[in-house]
């Protein structure tokens, strides 16, 4: 039996925290978006996007805090000087600050964090011009598993053309998706010219599965 640990409703919905044994997971509308005991690729989004940028200091823009852990991979890389995080649910960061979500509860208090609540795509098109080196985005399950149906924008190619404008040269933007999307890559291959796949197996539970990773470099 899972445990309520915190509900909160916006125009979108609602939004709980739940507790089943030491696992914490996040539902919208009762449907699962992630919990704490299979955070592999949340943690992959940052590092392996991470790793394809070559600048010795680095902008970085997350769209989605979920329960933290990309924002936690991200302030590890010792080059990151800022980390802009982008969340629609007023409620999902009172919780992390709160410290209702323990595992980041130091990267919620990092200095280097710069907080944005409000739709991703609305902040990114008020940011200036070649101004990040890291997009980020991890807003829903993907463009086919969405939770909320105004998500589908970010999958296609005018949003995706605005992260790009907002990328300095050799930037990367990535997408998190719960499976794979022939459409959400053949928009990047539009947009940037280039795109890599990522696929990484997960095991939830006895349930064996494979999340997808979208790298794009300007």
């Amino acid at each position: 039996m899972a445990e309520l640990v915190a509900r909160g409703e916006s125009e979108r919905g609602e939004l709980a925290l739940l507790r089943r044994d030491d696992v914490l997971e996040l539902r919208v509308n009762g449907v699962f978006v992630m919990d704490t005991a299979h955070t592999a690729t949340e943690r992959e989004l940052a590092t392996a996007t991470l790793r394809a940028v070559d600048a010795v200091r680095l902008r970085v823009l997350i769209g989605g805090l979920g329960l933290g852990f990309t924002l936690r991979e991200v302030l590890a890389d010792p080059r990151v000087e800022e980390a802009h995080v982008v969340e629609i649910e007023p409620d999902l960061l009172t919780w992390h600050q709160d410290g209702l979500v323990p595992h980041t509860a130091a990267a919620v208090r990092d200095e280097r964090v710069r907080w944005h609540v409000g739709d991703v795509a609305e902040v990114l098109a008020a940011q200036p011009a070649d101004h990040f080196d890291v997009v980020l985005l991890d807003v829903d399950n993907g463009p086919d598993f969405l939770v909320y149906d105004a998500n589908s924008a970010i999958y296609r190619s005018e949003f995706l053309a605005r992260g790009k404008e907002k990328l300095t040269s050799g930037g990367t933007l990535a997408i998190w998706s719960a499976d794979t999307s022939p459409a959400l890559r053949a928009a990047l291959h539009e947009v940037f010219g280039n795109c890599e796949e990522l696929a990484i197996p997960v095991l939830l539970g006895q349930h064996e599965t494979t999340y997808h990773l979208f790298l794009a470099v300007r």
